[in-house]
């Protein structure tokens, strides 16, 4: 029975010691990267030792809590010790009400801040769902496969505070489509009419092809059929696969004129079964996991952007994947690494031409139906190899236990050795990328698929989301017409933010602190051994040595470049695609954390 023929099953979750838990979580996180990026400025409390206190705008109302401060100014804060005061007497705490409490401090608008408020509301609603799971140890999860990894994540972006917001679900559709909901969803295919539809795919492939591999022979067959008994040809269409939450909450109302007038034909849902991953819109084949995966356009807003798909975006999409994966074929450093791209092979879109006519470029209205296919990893896998999501690394279960630190446990390996395997896999080639080339990604944990031996250790990394989040910063880099989208004006000062930003502060700090709790790793040996990694790739490339200097990683400080006020201030789109580098909230600056460790010690 679905949840939707029982309401109340659909918030069984919703129970006073779950939302109590969610919520101390939230402000445990919330207290944390608002005092990292100066929103909040923490004082300590007289006579307590290793304890802070925050008052709300109006000084009435006190956060107290125990934290340690680490490298990146990164606050360990002790969920457990949050106590909330006013008027000299204790109060229970409440995640919606710190927000109403610090509205000014946070630079909550009153258009702003009630939107906030559901995206918080949604966030908690989902730790909590995934609290009354029966829970798996970061032990169990380090044994286990590619997909119960990728559903076995709670957290989401290490940085946003509202991270799960995803504003348009339902409760029935949370548990239908969220990925740590687990459930198979088939897709929904639309056949589309070529005059307003586009088709793309990269090197090798045709449109005929490379559907009947992803559909079989036999779908097709009954596609075609349910056209013909239309008076329809199904070969003057494109077929598109659609979110099925996109289809009954957008396309079937929105697209309505072109549905009525066959432009758009709905054939219903296909036969393979998929699993929604970390990114919400992407679906891994299940029914067979050597087919390519499937984004989809999502109209729902989750971390500051409606998560659709751009269909003029689209057309370049396969090109850029195949530039991409050359250059990292033809390169001898990035392919001694090991690493790969899983291309975005092929991608279709759809151009409503009413709401191109009403609308800018940038609007959601543009982007409600496209689809790309992303090959899988899974076939190119050596014997003994397998796969699990970087996001991974940042996990920690109900004990406290880490992902990261099981898999170093497990691999017998001292556990610098192991982080510098990692390293080898994940940074070297970031770094080779980003001096060689000018070349940046957005490698976030989510973005990146970790190749582990049988032991845990990293072996190498597979990107993936090329076409949206790659960008090439050198204005004299020669690029194919097709690929010309990636060219990015960025100031010099800003460039090395790619790495300072996107990897030291946005992901290892989260890493080196959650080793650092668990005395797995100390704070010195983390950042000793990333400065070895860029040292080592340093002295290896020694043509390199102007760029080095220019782009200097050993800088004593760098930007504080602060993402939740990006949310906080326009959660609707919080960075202008166009110009990503001018929508930086730049507060300040941070030390940085391998300076001191320039030369070998």
């Amino acid at each position: 029975m679905t949840t939707s023929a029982a309401p109340a099953k659909a918030v069984d979750h919703l129970t006073p010691a779950l939302w109590a838990e969610s919520g101390r979580l939230l402000l445990r996180k919330a207290l944390a990267e608002f005092s990292h990026e100066r929103l909040l400025a923490p004082v300590p409390l007289a006579g307590e030792e290793g304890r802070y206190a925050v008052r709300s705008d109006d000084g009435r109302v006190e956060y107290r809590f125990a934290a340690r401060v680490g490298a990146l100014d990164h606050w360990r804060i002790e969920a457990g010790s949050i106590t909330r005061h006013r008027d000299g007497r204790e109060l229970a705490l409440d995640a919606l009400d710190f927000f109403v409490e610090f509205r000014d401090a946070l630079g909550l608008s009153e258009q702003i801040l009630p939107v906030y408020l559901e995206e918080i509301s949604s966030t908690l609603a989902s730790t909590a769902f995934k609290l009354a799971k029966e829970p798996v140890t970061s032990e169990e999860l380090s044994k286990a496969g590619f997909q119960a990894i990728e559903t076995g994540m709670t957290e989401g972006h290490p940085c946003f505070v509202a991270n799960n917001g995803r504003l348009g679900f339902g409760s029935d559709e949370y548990r239908s489509y969220a990925p740590e909901a687990a459930n198979p969803v088939r897709l929904v295919w639309l056949a589309a009419h070529r005059d307003r539809s586009t088709f793309t795919c990269g090197a090798g492939l045709d449109y005929d092809g490379f559907v009947r591999s992803e559909l079989g022979q036999s779908t097709l067959d009954r596609f075609a059929q349910a056209m013909s008994e239309r008076g329809l040809e199904l070969d003057d269409f494109h077929l598109i696969p659609v979110h099925p939450w996109q289809w009954w909450n957008k396309l079937s109302v929105t697209f309505s004129a072109e549905i009525a007038q066959n432009r758009l034909v709905c054939l219903g849902h296909g036969d393979d079964a998929y699993l929604a991953q970390q990114s919400i819109r992407t679906f891994f084949n299940t029914s067979n996991p050597a087919k390519h995966y499937v984004k989809t356009a999502l109209s729902v807003l989750n971390m500051g952007f409606m998560r659709g798909l751009s269909a003029a975006y689209m057309v370049a999409t396969p090109a850029i994947n195949d530039w991409l994966a050359g250059l990292i074929e033809r390169d001898e450093v990035l392919s001694a690494s090991g690493l790969s791209v899983i291309r975005e092979r092929a991608a279709v879109g759809y151009r409503h031409e009413s709401y191109e006519a009403a609308t800018s470029k940038s609007s959601p209205y543009r982007k409600m139906l496209a689809a790309l296919w992303r090959e899988s990893p899974v076939a190119d896998l050596e014997p003994g190899e397998r796969l699990a999501t970087m996001a991974a690394l940042l996990h920690t279960d109900r004990e406290g236990g880490s992902f990261a630190g099981a898999l170093i446990a497990r691999s017998g390996l001292e556990p610098a050795e192991w982080l510098r395997r990692y390293l080898d896999a994940y940074l070297t080639p970031l770094l080779h990328c980003f001096y060689a080339y000018e070349l940046v990604f957005m490698p976030h944990g989510e973005n990146v698929i970790l190749v582990l031996d049988e032991q845990g250790v990293p072996k190498r990394a597979v990107f993936k989301d090329i076409a949206e989040e790659i960008a090439v910063m050198d204005p004299d880099a020669v690029l194919p017409p097709e690929v010309q989208r990636i060219r990015a004006d960025v100031p010099e000062e800003m460039k090395t933010l790619s790495i300072f930003t996107d990897v030291f502060d946005c992901f290892f700090r989260f890493l080196g602190g959650i080793l650092g709790s668990e005395g797995v790793m100390d704070e010195d040996t983390f950042w000793r051994t990333v400065a070895a990694c860029v040292r080592d790739y340093q002295a290896s490339r020694p043509e390199l040595a102007e760029r080095f200097a220019r782009y200097d990683l050993f800088t004593e400080e760098f930007g504080r470049s602060c993402l939740n006020r990006l949310q906080l201030r326009n959660n609707q789109q919080m960075v202008d695609l166009e110009d990503p580098a001018g929508a930086l909230q730049l507060i300040g600056t941070l030390q940085n954390p391998i300076a001191r460790f320039a030369a070998a010690s």
